[in-house]
């Protein structure tokens, strides 16, 4: 399962630190979604303080950020707290990341297991898909996906 370029927000819920978000609350402007293993990891937190660093920038472009991940609202609020960190971070159990394609099979020192794909989804302010980045490098990837929304206009 999946979602591709052109297909529309998933009516799904996540939890986040002052209850549920309902995704399709999100329409009416562009919103970057991204999915990231664990927090207080390397990658995790490089990603979640790039975005937290340009969430001016993003909100100036008309766009809301949410980051996710399989962790507690109580982890993701010592996350944030730990590093500073202003993008809203949700939780989900697997619904969400399953839904979008980004639970896959990984491999770490040859032993195989499933977990998340660091990923970023953009969609418009209608609630369609316009781009996904699968496989993130987490260096330069929040200037790529700020130069996506902005050419949105």
């Amino acid at each position: 399962m999946g979602l591709d370029v052109g297909d529309e927000l998933p009516d799904l819920e996540l939890t986040g630190a002052d209850g549920p978000i309902r995704l399709r609350d999100y329409v009416g402007k562009p919103l970057v979604l991204y999915f990231y293993p664990k927090d207080d990891t390397a990658g995790c937190t490089r990603e979640a303080q790039d975005f937290s660093a340009m969430a001016v920038e993003f909100a100036q472009a008309g766009a809301a950020l949410l980051g996710v991940s399989k962790d507690t609202p109580a982890k993701h609020a010592k996350f944030a707290a730990k590093y500073g960190l202003t993008v809203p971070l949700a939780s989900d159990e697997q619904e969400v990341i399953e839904a979008f394609g980004a639970w896959v099979p990984k491999k770490l020192y040859g032993r195989e297991y499933m977990g998340i794909d660091r990923s970023t989804w953009l969609f418009d302010a209608t609630g369609k898909l316009v781009k996904a980045w699968r496989k993130v490098k987490v260096p330069g990837h929040v200037e790529q996906v700020l130069a996506a929304v902005k050419e949105l206009g």
